[in-house]
């Protein structure tokens, strides 16, 4: 230990050190602080919001520190607290001493932490993972021979609509390209209430019963012991599941063909599911089934496509709504209904009550009702997006439910799902959720109650006159159908439930045999993932009951020697007529507009080439992004510096829908010592893509091991001409020749 002489000394020391320092600090010039270096002088010309943000303006008297001060004027708003208190300095908390401890009167850090520790709300126990945009829809013709629902009530009437597209299983964070299917859910501010018709992008749904629907979503969910996998149903629990569960074959056959992997929202059907009732003002009723019809056209993914697109931009499809609205060419989905009456639900030979069922559009055509444009994307995603609460049970006078056992559990549990996630029953109050009709009514009060009942009365009836609020009115009210029921109070499904099989098999049959292998793939790929043998081989014995060739291919792709016998069917199935509606791929597309052509291209690149294919291109609706090595220092032959969208590193082809490779010979012996660039025409050739070329581009494709004479390769010339043919055979969307190969 040192003596008490030393630690003297040592005192003295310092203190002569103190003394020095304080002198030589009071001789100094004062240095500007870095504010008042970078305060603009009071005699120059006033900035733009963009300068102001940028200089580290403030008051004289603000002690110099090391954090960035951008400060209000000129146009720049002052921030406030959420009491409305202007707010000097954002950067720093309130301390005791220019080190000392935060001072716990610091209001303004309290509040902010406080917020942004509450910033959060329940997500969605499924379809967390959406993205919507806004819109109109307008009715074709006056359609009141059908119904009284106001949208329908004129021809040219548009109705106000919000849209939200989202995937099932998977939390708000996973990827948009999961194998799932995907929410299709519109709400119609009319003028006679809001109208939500909730659906999906397949037609039939994987149980009959809203009984089963806690379990159906627990088992595709994360395994409860282990927490994955995510936003994926190749696992055990799910395929468990769905094996015990007969009546989920028809919506697997779906999800497991490409319908499960769609190219963009864009390109999507919508249904409503449920069977529904349009009624007159006369009182007069029929069935009516809901179908949206993408103006661009049905298209998807493949597998391998989706797997990389996942990687490379897990926002795809928000992504591409997004940019689609931003540049004006605004999605546009076409609304019709399947109409139809008793004598037909009791001639059909199926259900119609039976959520896992489809009418073939070939039995009862689909008749168009009016158009969907979103031309308007959210101003906030949180507000509007994420608060946005759809219901099946809101509907308006001119439309009614069925008895379908499904639908009326939906009915019961949506409102629970919009308190739980926003915490009051005053979710109609938010901005996204209001009517946009007049609302009177006597609920009151609860928790964020933003809008209040005047006068005394806030019950009926009573005997206050003009001063007692609103009363109910039996001639434009809504009245339910009149429908005739009775019966036994029961727990039971109706045998005319039974029949699990034959629309999976007129499903599966109806696909080309591209699709129909896509679905065998798919099956075999989930099932691959499954560690349990006893669930791989029920799958395989139900599969039986719909078509013995995919379940061969599912058992000879998964290993399996000795086939399982069929599993026991609750009703034989019956051999329907084939559907080529629902196929995707029966027809070629009328245009490619919309989609997206990626330019892979090297400096020197050849002008009248590039321009050429633009011009294709862009007549024929379609967008145009450049790919290169570098975002910046590439030009064309003539000279003109290129606009590049995407470094190669990240920018693969499969974000595009066809591609292009022009470059020069020395260009193209860089690229093709680049693995990205190998992978960009790799992956173009096993994904079927359309491909254009010019002959100096050789390099690249040659060090991929691609051939490019193979079917759905194009050579360009610079000629318009040669451009057109190569646009043109992209409406075929895929050369599946050659995939297959």
């Amino acid at each position: 230990m040192p003596s008490n002489t030393t630690k003297n000394a040592a005192k003295k020391n310092a203190a002569k050190k103190n003394a020095a320092k304080k002198s030589a600090a009071k001789k100094a010039p004062k240095k500007q602080s870095a504010a008042k270096k970078n305060a603009p002088n009071q005699t120059s010309k006033k900035q733009t919001a963009e300068q102001t943000a940028k200089n580290t303006t403030g008051p004289s008297d603000r002690p110099s520190d090391s954090a960035t001060h951008q400060t209000a004027g000129d146009g720049v708003a002052t921030m406030t607290t959420q009491q409305g208190v202007a707010i000097a300095d954002d950067q720093n908390s309130l301390t005791v001493g220019t080190r000392g401890p935060v001072s716990l009167e610091d209001f303004q850090l309290r509040e902010k932490l406080f917020h942004f520790d509450h910033e959060r709300i329940p997500e969605r126990v499924v379809h967390a993972r959406g993205y919507g945009a806004k819109g109109y829809f307008e009715s074709y013709d006056d359609q009141s021979q059908l119904t009284a629902a106001a949208p329908f009530s004129e021809a040219g009437k548009r109705t106000e609509v919000f849209v939200r597209f989202s995937t099932v299983a998977g939390s708000a964070g996973s990827p948009d390209l999961a194998r799932d299917t995907r929410g299709f859910a519109v709400k119609f501010y009319t003028d006679a209430g809001n109208w939500d018709l909730v659906g999906n992008n397949i037609p039939v749904f994987f149980i009959q019963d809203a009984m089963k629907f806690p379990d159906l979503v627990h088992s595709v969910k994360p395994e409860p012991d282990r927490g994955f996998p995510q936003a994926q149903s190749a696992h055990d629990n799910f395929w468990d599941f769905v094996s015990l569960m007969p009546e989920s074959m028809h919506h697997l056959m779906w999800v497991m063909s490409d319908r499960g992997i769609p190219r963009s929202f864009r390109m999507m059907e919508g249904f409503g599911v449920h069977t529904f009732r349009f009624v007159t003002a006369s009182g007069e009723s029929s069935y009516v089934k809901f179908h949206w019809k993408p103006k661009l056209g049905v298209q998807s993914v493949v597998w391998n496509e989706a797997v990389k697109i996942n990687g490379a931009d897990p926002d795809f499809h928000r992504r591409d709504l997004w940019n689609a609205i931003e540049a004006g060419d605004y999605p546009e989905w076409e609304l019709g209904v399947q109409v139809f009456d008793d004598a037909f639900a009791d001639e059909f030979d199926f259900d119609i009550l039976d959520a896992t069922k489809l009418i073939p559009e070939e039995l009862v055509p689909v008749t168009p009702l009016g158009r969907m444009v979103l031309d308007q994307r959210v101003d906030n995603f949180f507000a509007e997006t994420e608060q946005v609460a759809f219901c099946t049970q809101n509907v308006i006078p001119g439309i009614d439910f069925t008895n379908d056992p499904l639908l009326a559990g939906r009915n019961f549990s949506y409102l629970d799902t919009q308190l739980k996630r926003l915490g009051s029953p005053n979710f109609t109050h938010l901005p996204v959720n209001a009517p946009r009709c007049p609302v009177a009514h006597f609920q009151q009060d609860g928790h964020m109650a933003m809008q209040s009942l005047s006068g005394r009365a806030n019950y009926e009836p009573n005997s206050w006159g003009d001063d007692g609020g609103p009363r109910e009115n039996p001639d434009t009210g809504y009245r339910s159908f009149p429908a005739e029921e009775g019966g036994e109070k029961r727990k039971l499904r109706p045998e005319s439930f039974a029949d699990h099989y034959s629309q999976a098999r007129m499903f599966y049959r109806s696909q080309t045999e591209i699709e129909q292998q896509h679905i065998a793939d798919a099956i075999v790929f989930e099932l691959s993932k499954v560690e349990t043998h006893a669930i791989r081989t029920r799958i395989v014995a139900s599969l039986l009951n719909v078509d013995n060739d995919l379940a061969q291919q599912v058992a000879d792709g998964l290993g399996i020697d000795e086939m399982p016998d069929p599993l026991e069917p609750e009703a034989t199935p019956i051999d329907v007529a084939t559907s080529p509606a629902l196929s995707m791929l029966a027809d070629d597309l009328e245009s490619f507009a919309g989609r997206r052509l990626g330019v892979l291209v090297s400096n020197g690149a050849d002008a009248k080439t590039l321009r050429m294919l633009r011009k294709a291109a862009e007549a024929e609706g379609m967008m145009v992004e450049l790919v290169a090595a570098t975002r910046e220092g590439v030009s064309d032959s003539d000279g003109n510096s290129l606009q590049i969208a995407e470094k190669i590193d990240g920018g693969p082809s499969v974000l595009f829908d066809a591609v292009a490779v022009v470059t020069t010979e020395e260009g193209a012996s860089k690229l093709a010592a680049m693995p990205p660039a190998r992978d960009f025409v790799s992956d173009a050739h096993a994904h079927g893509k359309f491909v254009a070329h010019v002959g100096a581009a050789a390099a690249i494709f040659d060090s991929a091991g691609v051939d490019t004479g193979a079917a759905g390769y194009t050579s360009l010339d610079g000629s318009r001409k040669n451009a057109d043919a190569f646009i043109e055979s992209c409406r075929s969307v895929r050369a599946w020749d050659r995939s297959t190969d």
